[in-house]
């Protein structure tokens, strides 16, 4: 099973079904790992519920982090924000498949920190208008 989910892995990180740059967006936010230079920005668009309509990210990396990135993305596309927020390091680990080291966890972690980053960005702008 583990090779399964190392060929998809390799198949999102060079054929990526969400890379791209959103627009105009409701999200978007960017963030790196600066101790191996993967960069991530995420663009995300809301309908009036507040349902993902569409997400995209661009930015490089290592495989982890870029697979990790486009299985989240694919993952959110349907949900409501208040869901997303509840999307933990569980969920991205069980999308990948498999187990990763200490170093690879901050690799594939980011997608989800950016996207978290970009949620919570948003509500603080709504809420100090």
């Amino acid at each position: 099973m583990d090779d399964f989910y190392r060929e998809l892995i390799i198949e999102r990180y060079k054929t990526p079904h969400f890379r791209g740059v959103l627009d105009p967006h409701d999200i978007s936010y960017e963030d790196d790992n600066p101790a191996c230079g993967d960069h991530i920005q995420i663009d995300v668009r809301l309908d009036e519920n507040g349902i993902v309509t569409e997400a995209l990210f661009s930015g490089e990396g290592c495989a982890i982090s870029q697979a990790s990135a486009d299985l989240l993305l694919e993952s959110i596309i349907g949900k409501m924000v208040d869901d997303i927020k509840k999307l933990s390091k569980e969920d991205i680990l069980e999308n990948l498949g498999i187990e990763l080291g200490p170093v690879r966890l901050k690799c594939a972690l980011l997608p989800l920190k950016v996207l978290k980053a970009g949620i919570y960005g948003i509500e603080k702008t709504e809420r100090s208008d």
